[in-house]
């Protein structure tokens, strides 16, 4: 939980703080141990969410679903967040693990807080089984994973709401794009807040030194205030260092041009096919002049910006019955996956976009899509999250198996792996890219870092 607001004001700029997160395993002890009284008069069956629960009857997590499942708290909460790319390694699987993001608050008094994170010993939350020694492989479990997880944070003062939260690599550093609900995007280098997480012991000691340094507030390197309105839609290119998108609730689209000496020229000509506001933006992951938007239009467009901005709009489709709030562009197949207020999520392939036919939709979320992601290396898998609590994972490549009696009885489209709980008002969700399976999410209520036994 990060320090209060009163507490911020006397240490400015920046703020560096431990914190203890929480694995869940208390609560899912006491679960077992009330499980285990209660074994002989009640029966354990398994959720479909959407499903009425009795008076007596209440949803327990079954933590043998997770490899990993930890929790944390950032005072306000954050609403919108990213995950940073580390030295650490890519396709990690080993524990205890570590994992940096950076999100911003909103607290709705004007003073909010740009947050970098450092997760770190987050350790496997479920027992791995020896089939030849089950009690030595416990104990084993046990001796690694004594330590519980935590996070050291380090903030800068953020003057706005923060609508949403995108971070890029470029050279050696970390620069993060804000969108602030007072009309602004700002570009903030993290370089320093990032050194002060991994060593928050001399940190500290710099801070108690220097309180005067540290009341200095750390400007961002670039303010672009042309949109005039608030925004949401956000994204950096992945083929040109430097190159971004942003997009207002005015129904304007600004491509930015990185220049020398940590600037942007942004084009004062905004792309204005839309007739409705912008939700998201996704660069193409392959083509560098062609990005997509979703909009409250309930459209999807597809862009180039060899174009004009007048005539930049390529292709469009009709996308939902309601406001389109999310998209995420497929890294290796020309996939875009979409999500709206009507509930659906909708995958298109973009050689038959046009014709407005999808190449798969799902009606299982009862409320408003919140976030949608496709896994980083498996390109049939992706993430949506909605905001019926509920985050859900799923698999293009599964197909109905006509074998299986008992599946036919269970009304749960067969492409959808697993169901995770427990948040309310979930936000965003992000697949760590080094990670493989890793998800991180945030809410309301917190975040979640988890990793199911089924991706």
């Amino acid at each position: 939980s990060m320090e209060d607001e009163s507490q911020f004001d006397e240490a400015a700029g920046e703020m560096i703080e431990r914190i203890e997160m929480d694995s869940g395993e208390d609560e899912n002890e006491a679960m077992e141990e009330a499980e285990g009284v209660q074994q002989e008069q009640s029966v354990s069956d398994v959720y479909l969410p959407g499903k009425k629960l009795a008076d007596d009857e209440e949803l327990i997590c079954d933590g043998t679903a997770y490899h990993m499942y930890h929790r944390a708290q950032s005072g306000h909460p954050c609403l919108s967040f990213d995950i940073i790319r580390d030295k650490l390694g890519m396709n990690r699987t080993e524990y205890p693990m570590t994992c940096y993001l950076v999100g911003g608050t909103q607290s709705g008094r004007g003073k909010d807080t740009l947050i970098v994170m450092k997760m770190h010993n987050l350790h496997r939350t479920s027992k791995e089984k020896d089939e030849d020694d089950d009690d030595a492989a416990s104990d084993s479990d046990e001796s690694v994973d004594g330590e519980e997880p935590e996070m050291e944070t380090a903030m800068l003062e953020h003057r706005g709401s923060v609508n949403r939260v995108r971070v890029s690599s470029i050279g050696d550093g970390q620069l993060v794009a804000t969108w602030s609900d007072a009309g602004n995007v700002h570009i903030w280098d993290i370089t320093r807040q990032l050194a002060a997480v991994d060593n928050p012991v001399a940190q500290s000691a710099r801070s108690a030194k220097g309180k005067k340094a540290n009341r200095e507030r750390e400007d961002p390197v670039f303010t672009f205030s042309g949109h005039q309105k608030e925004g949401f839609a956000m994204d950096w290119s992945t083929t040109v260092v430097g190159r971004l998108a942003t997009g207002d609730c005015n129904r304007n689209i600004h491509v930015w041009q990185p220049s020398d000496n940590s600037t942007w020229h942004v084009d004062q000509r905004p792309y204005t096919a839309h007739t409705g506001s912008v939700e998201d933006i996704q660069w193409s992951p392959n083509e560098a002049s062609v990005f997509a938007s979703c909009s409250v239009d309930k459209t999807v467009r597809i862009w180039d910006i060899r174009s004009s901005p007048s005539k930049a709009c390529m292709l469009t489709t009709q996308a939902h019955d309601s406001d389109v709030n999310v998209i995420s562009w497929n890294r290796n197949e020309p996939y875009i996956v979409s999500g709206g207020d009507d509930g659906v999520v909708k995958v298109w392939d973009l050689r038959q976009f046009q014709s407005g036919k999808t190449a798969a939709l799902f009606k299982h979320h009862s409320g408003p899509i919140t976030s949608v992601e496709w896994h980083p290396t498996d390109s049939s898998i992706f993430g949506a999250s909605g905001e019926d609590n509920q985050i859900s994972l799923w698999d293009l490549a599964v197909e109905r198996d006509g074998g299986n009696p008992e599946a036919k009885d269970v009304d749960v489209p067969p492409q959808l792996l697993f169901v995770h709980m427990g948040q309310e008002d979930i936000k965003e969700i992000h697949w760590h890219p080094q990670i493989p399976g890793v998800v991180i999410s945030t809410a309301q209520s917190g975040f979640n870092i988890f990793k199911s036994i089924s991706v």
